[in-house]
Protein backbone atom coordinates (compact mmCIF):
# COMPACT_ATOMS: atom_id res chain seq x y z
CA UNK A 1 0.00 0.00 0.00
CA UNK A 2 1.57 3.21 -1.11
CA UNK A 3 1.08 6.24 1.76
CA UNK A 4 1.53 9.58 1.26
CA UNK A 5 2.00 12.32 4.52
CA UNK A 6 1.37 16.16 4.37
CA UNK A 7 0.38 19.20 6.45
CA UNK A 8 -3.06 20.49 5.51
CA UNK A 9 -2.55 23.49 3.25
CA UNK A 10 -5.00 26.12 2.86
CA UNK A 11 -6.18 25.69 -0.99
CA UNK A 12 -3.21 23.59 -2.29
CA UNK A 13 -1.07 23.85 -5.26
CA UNK A 14 -1.44 20.97 -7.82
CA UNK A 15 1.33 19.02 -6.61
CA UNK A 16 -0.38 18.52 -3.61
CA UNK A 17 -3.17 16.80 -5.21
CA UNK A 18 -1.15 14.90 -8.13
CA UNK A 19 0.66 13.42 -4.86
CA UNK A 20 -3.11 13.00 -3.21
CA UNK A 21 -3.78 10.88 -6.48
CA UNK A 22 -0.84 8.34 -6.46
CA UNK A 23 -1.14 7.18 -3.19
CA UNK A 24 -3.61 4.48 -1.83
CA UNK A 25 -4.37 6.51 1.35
CA UNK A 26 -3.22 10.15 1.91
CA UNK A 27 -2.86 10.58 5.77
CA UNK A 28 -3.03 14.78 6.41
CA UNK A 29 -0.35 15.89 9.41
CA UNK A 30 -2.56 17.93 11.60
CA UNK A 31 -1.15 17.27 14.98
CA UNK A 32 2.23 19.00 14.21
CA UNK A 33 3.66 22.33 14.82
CA UNK A 34 2.38 25.16 12.94
CA UNK A 35 5.01 26.67 10.77
CA UNK A 36 4.61 30.77 9.88
CA UNK A 37 5.31 31.82 6.33
CA UNK A 38 4.28 28.84 5.00
CA UNK A 39 1.37 27.31 3.34
CA UNK A 40 -1.07 25.98 5.75
CA UNK A 41 -2.83 29.33 6.28
CA UNK A 42 -2.04 31.17 2.89
CA UNK A 43 -2.37 30.17 -1.29
CA UNK A 44 -0.84 32.29 -4.04
CA UNK A 45 -3.21 32.92 -6.98
CA UNK A 46 -2.38 34.51 -10.84
CA UNK A 47 -3.92 38.67 -10.41
CA UNK A 48 -3.10 41.18 -12.80
CA UNK A 49 -0.36 38.75 -14.20
CA UNK A 50 1.48 38.58 -11.07
CA UNK A 51 1.33 36.19 -8.10
CA UNK A 52 -0.89 37.27 -5.36
CA UNK A 53 -0.81 35.74 -1.85
CA UNK A 54 -4.28 34.79 -0.24
CA UNK A 55 -3.71 34.78 3.08
CA UNK A 56 -6.02 33.43 6.22
CA UNK A 57 -5.40 35.85 9.34
CA UNK A 58 -4.48 33.02 12.57
CA UNK A 59 -4.52 34.31 16.28
CA UNK A 60 -0.94 34.36 17.81
CA UNK A 61 -0.66 32.66 21.07
CA UNK A 62 2.29 30.34 21.06
CA UNK A 63 5.01 29.61 19.09
CA UNK A 64 4.66 25.59 19.42
CA UNK A 65 1.10 25.61 18.44
CA UNK A 66 -0.21 22.67 16.95
CA UNK A 67 -1.63 23.10 13.55
CA UNK A 68 -5.02 21.33 14.72
CA UNK A 69 -4.96 23.70 17.83
CA UNK A 70 -4.18 27.24 15.57
CA UNK A 71 -7.38 29.60 15.58
CA UNK A 72 -8.28 31.85 13.17
CA UNK A 73 -8.63 35.15 13.93
CA UNK A 74 -12.16 35.76 12.48
CA UNK A 75 -13.69 39.69 13.23
CA UNK A 76 -15.88 39.99 16.34
CA UNK A 77 -19.66 40.39 15.33
CA UNK A 78 -20.17 44.23 15.90
CA UNK A 79 -17.19 43.82 13.12
CA UNK A 80 -18.26 45.38 9.76
CA UNK A 81 -15.24 44.73 8.08
CA UNK A 82 -14.58 40.63 7.31
CA UNK A 83 -10.97 39.10 5.61
CA UNK A 84 -13.32 36.10 4.05
CA UNK A 85 -14.92 38.84 2.27
CA UNK A 86 -12.11 40.66 0.99
CA UNK A 87 -11.01 37.13 -0.43
CA UNK A 88 -13.75 36.40 -2.34
CA UNK A 89 -14.13 40.33 -3.89
CA UNK A 90 -10.35 39.45 -4.71
CA UNK A 91 -10.75 36.07 -6.12
CA UNK A 92 -13.72 37.36 -8.08
CA UNK A 93 -11.32 40.67 -9.58
CA UNK A 94 -8.69 38.25 -10.06
CA UNK A 95 -10.30 35.72 -12.47
CA UNK A 96 -13.29 37.55 -13.94
CA UNK A 97 -12.24 36.35 -17.29
CA UNK A 98 -12.29 32.51 -16.65
CA UNK A 99 -14.52 30.78 -18.40
CA UNK A 100 -15.10 28.77 -14.81
CA UNK A 101 -15.65 31.01 -12.00
CA UNK A 102 -19.35 31.00 -11.66
CA UNK A 103 -19.77 27.23 -11.09
CA UNK A 104 -17.13 27.17 -8.47
CA UNK A 105 -17.15 30.65 -6.69
CA UNK A 106 -20.16 30.26 -4.74
CA UNK A 107 -18.85 27.17 -3.01
CA UNK A 108 -15.98 29.59 -2.09
CA UNK A 109 -17.73 31.40 -0.76
CA UNK A 110 -19.83 29.33 1.19
CA UNK A 111 -16.98 27.34 2.85
CA UNK A 112 -15.64 30.97 4.07
CA UNK A 113 -18.69 32.28 5.11
CA UNK A 114 -19.14 29.39 7.64
CA UNK A 115 -16.12 31.31 9.15
CA UNK A 116 -14.82 27.92 10.98
CA UNK A 117 -12.60 28.82 14.37
CA UNK A 118 -10.20 26.51 13.48
CA UNK A 119 -7.48 26.46 10.52
CA UNK A 120 -7.29 22.72 9.63
CA UNK A 121 -11.32 22.61 9.56
CA UNK A 122 -11.31 25.36 6.83
CA UNK A 123 -8.15 23.60 5.08
CA UNK A 124 -10.24 20.31 5.28
CA UNK A 125 -13.19 22.01 3.73
CA UNK A 126 -11.17 23.84 1.27
CA UNK A 127 -9.26 20.09 0.70
CA UNK A 128 -13.10 18.34 0.39
CA UNK A 129 -14.10 21.17 -2.30
CA UNK A 130 -11.30 20.62 -4.61
CA UNK A 131 -11.39 16.45 -3.92
CA UNK A 132 -15.02 17.13 -5.28
CA UNK A 133 -14.49 18.94 -8.25
CA UNK A 134 -11.30 16.84 -9.38
CA UNK A 135 -12.91 13.23 -8.31
CA UNK A 136 -9.99 12.51 -5.99
CA UNK A 137 -11.10 9.83 -3.87
CA UNK A 138 -8.15 8.77 -2.47
CA UNK A 139 -9.07 7.67 1.30
CA UNK A 140 -7.71 10.34 3.62
CA UNK A 141 -6.83 9.86 7.78
CA UNK A 142 -5.76 12.79 9.92
CA UNK A 143 -2.73 11.81 11.98
CA UNK A 144 -4.16 13.51 15.16
CA UNK A 145 -6.69 10.24 14.93
CA UNK A 146 -3.62 7.45 14.83
CA UNK A 147 -2.04 8.61 18.09
CA UNK A 148 1.51 8.01 16.82
CA UNK A 149 4.70 9.81 18.67
CA UNK A 150 7.71 10.79 17.01
CA UNK A 151 9.08 13.61 15.19
CA UNK A 152 10.46 14.60 11.48
CA UNK A 153 11.74 11.30 10.08
CA UNK A 154 10.43 8.69 12.94
CA UNK A 155 6.98 10.37 12.90
CA UNK A 156 6.27 9.40 9.22
CA UNK A 157 7.98 6.46 9.74
CA UNK A 158 5.71 5.66 12.63
CA UNK A 159 2.50 6.77 10.83
CA UNK A 160 3.75 4.08 7.76
CA UNK A 161 4.00 1.46 9.87
CA UNK A 162 0.48 2.57 11.94
CA UNK A 163 -1.50 1.88 8.63
CA UNK A 164 0.76 -0.75 7.07
CA UNK A 165 2.30 0.92 4.20
CA UNK A 166 4.80 -0.60 2.45
CA UNK A 167 5.56 2.16 0.37
CA UNK A 168 6.18 5.82 1.65
CA UNK A 169 5.54 8.46 -1.70
CA UNK A 170 7.83 11.40 -0.11
CA UNK A 171 7.26 14.92 -2.03
CA UNK A 172 9.58 17.65 -3.86
CA UNK A 173 10.50 19.20 -0.75
CA UNK A 174 12.30 19.25 2.68
CA UNK A 175 11.67 15.49 3.33
CA UNK A 176 14.13 14.70 0.94
CA UNK A 177 16.66 15.96 3.20
CA UNK A 178 15.47 14.56 6.62
CA UNK A 179 14.07 10.87 5.78
CA UNK A 180 16.29 8.45 7.36
CA UNK A 181 16.18 6.32 4.37
CA UNK A 182 18.24 3.51 6.59
CA UNK A 183 15.33 3.34 9.08
CA UNK A 184 12.87 3.10 6.19
CA UNK A 185 14.70 0.01 4.84
CA UNK A 186 14.91 -1.62 7.95
CA UNK A 187 11.36 -1.31 8.78
CA UNK A 188 10.49 -2.75 5.25
CA UNK A 189 8.86 0.57 4.15
CA UNK A 190 9.84 1.53 0.48
CA UNK A 191 10.78 5.26 -0.24
CA UNK A 192 9.79 6.75 -3.32
CA UNK A 193 9.91 10.43 -4.57
CA UNK A 194 6.97 11.93 -6.35
CA UNK A 195 7.81 12.99 -9.71
CA UNK A 196 5.58 16.28 -10.75
CA UNK A 197 5.63 18.26 -14.31
CA UNK A 198 3.84 20.92 -13.68
CA UNK A 199 1.52 21.74 -16.89
CA UNK A 200 0.57 24.21 -18.69
CA UNK A 201 -2.58 25.47 -18.98
CA UNK A 202 -4.69 28.76 -19.80
CA UNK A 203 -4.72 31.34 -17.33
CA UNK A 204 -5.91 34.66 -17.27
CA UNK A 205 -3.89 37.53 -18.48
CA UNK A 206 -1.60 37.92 -21.24
CA UNK A 207 2.03 37.57 -19.44
CA UNK A 208 3.97 34.64 -19.00
CA UNK A 209 2.57 31.38 -17.33
CA UNK A 210 2.84 31.33 -13.63
CA UNK A 211 3.61 27.94 -12.62
CA UNK A 212 3.27 26.72 -8.46
CA UNK A 213 -0.40 28.62 -7.80
CA UNK A 214 -3.26 26.91 -5.89
CA UNK A 215 -5.23 24.21 -7.80
CA UNK A 216 -8.36 26.71 -7.90
CA UNK A 217 -5.93 28.56 -10.62
CA UNK A 218 -6.55 25.63 -12.98
CA UNK A 219 -10.06 24.97 -11.85
CA UNK A 220 -11.23 27.99 -12.42
CA UNK A 221 -9.85 28.55 -16.40
CA UNK A 222 -9.91 24.98 -16.87
CA UNK A 223 -12.92 23.33 -15.09
CA UNK A 224 -13.91 20.05 -15.38
CA UNK A 225 -10.98 19.46 -17.39
CA UNK A 226 -8.65 20.15 -15.03
CA UNK A 227 -8.37 16.48 -14.00
CA UNK A 228 -7.68 15.06 -17.40
CA UNK A 229 -4.84 17.37 -17.22
CA UNK A 230 -3.87 16.71 -13.53
CA UNK A 231 -4.00 12.86 -14.32
CA UNK A 232 -1.76 12.98 -17.28
CA UNK A 233 1.05 14.00 -15.06
CA UNK A 234 3.83 10.89 -14.51
CA UNK A 235 3.77 8.62 -12.08
CA UNK A 236 6.15 8.40 -8.99
CA UNK A 237 9.25 7.56 -10.29
CA UNK A 238 10.14 3.42 -9.80
CA UNK A 239 6.75 3.61 -7.89
CA UNK A 240 6.07 -0.55 -7.73
CA UNK A 241 3.09 -2.14 -7.93
CA UNK A 242 0.70 -2.07 -4.98
CA UNK A 243 -2.38 -2.65 -3.85
CA UNK A 244 -5.22 -1.43 -1.28
CA UNK A 245 -5.05 -3.60 1.90
CA UNK A 246 -8.48 -3.22 2.93
CA UNK A 247 -8.96 -5.04 5.90
CA UNK A 248 -5.96 -3.09 7.55
CA UNK A 249 -7.23 0.28 6.51
CA UNK A 250 -11.12 -0.95 8.05
CA UNK A 251 -9.55 -0.26 11.75
CA UNK A 252 -9.63 3.52 10.73
CA UNK A 253 -12.25 6.45 10.79
CA UNK A 254 -11.65 7.94 7.05
CA UNK A 255 -12.12 11.58 6.82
Amino acid sequence: MIVSIHQPNFLPWLGYLHRMLQADLFIVLDHVQFERRNYQNRTRIRLDDHAHWLTVPVQQQSQQERIIDKLIDNPRAEETRWWGADMIRTLRHAYRDALFLDPYIHSLRDILESRPERLVDLDLAMLKFLRTALAIETPMLRSSSLKVAGTKSDLILNLCLEVGADTYLAGMGGSRDYLDREAFARAGVNIVWQDFKHPRHTQCGSGEFIAGLSAIDMLLNLGPHSRDLLCGMAPPQSLPAAQMTPLKLREFCFL
